[in-house]
C-alpha cells in the first residue's frame, strides 16, 4: 500500500495542469505529462526549458502573444547556453529539440504571429522535449 502511495505521490508531482482558456473550457484542465514522467532522456533533465515551454503556452492560450515572445526569448537564450553540455551527450536528439526550438520561436516572432501556430509549434516543442528528442 505504502509503494502505491509513493507511485501515485511520484505521478501528480509530475502532472502540470494547463487550464484550456482559448477553447471554452476554461473549467477543464488540460494535463500535460512532464518530462520526468516521460522516458529518460538522453540529454538529461530538460526541465528547466520546459517550464518556459509551458510558462510561454500558457501565455499564448490567454492571447498575451507579445509576452509569449519575451518569454520564449529565455528558453532560446538558456538552451543556447546549455548546448556545450547537452549537445555532445546526444548531439541527433540536441538537434532535433533545436530544431523544435526554432520552429516555435519563428511562430511567435512571425511579423503577425497566428495563435494557432504558436500553439502547435509548443505543443509540438514539448512532446520533442518529452521524448527527449526521440520523435
Amino acid at each position: 500500500m505504502k509503494q502505491r502511495i509513493r507511485i501515485f505521490a511520484t505521478v501528480a508531482r509530475s502532472l502540470v495542469f494547463v487550464p484550456a482558456l482559448s477553447s471554452g473550457l476554461a473549467a477543464t484542465p488540460m494535463i500535460m505529462v512532464s518530462a520526468e514522467a516521460a522516458t529518460a532522456s538522453k540529454l538529461g533533465d530538460l526541465q528547466a526549458f520546459r517550464k518556459i515551454v509551458v510558462d510561454t503556452s500558457m501565455l499564448v492560450e490567454k492571447g498575451d502573444l507579445v509576452a509569449a515572445k519575451a518569454r520564449i526569448k529565455d528558453l532560446e537564450t538558456s538552451w543556447d547556453d546549455a548546448e556545450p553540455s547537452l549537445k555532445p551527450r546526444a548531439a541527433a536528439e540536441w538537434h532535433k529539440v533545436d530544431k523544435a526550438i526554432d520552429r516555435a520561436l519563428a511562430a511567435l516572432r512571425a511579423g503577425v504571429p497566428d495563435a494557432a501556430a504558436c500553439k502547435q509549434s509548443l505543443s509540438e516543442l514539448l512532446a520533442m522535449m518529452d521524448s527527449g528528442g526521440n520523435s
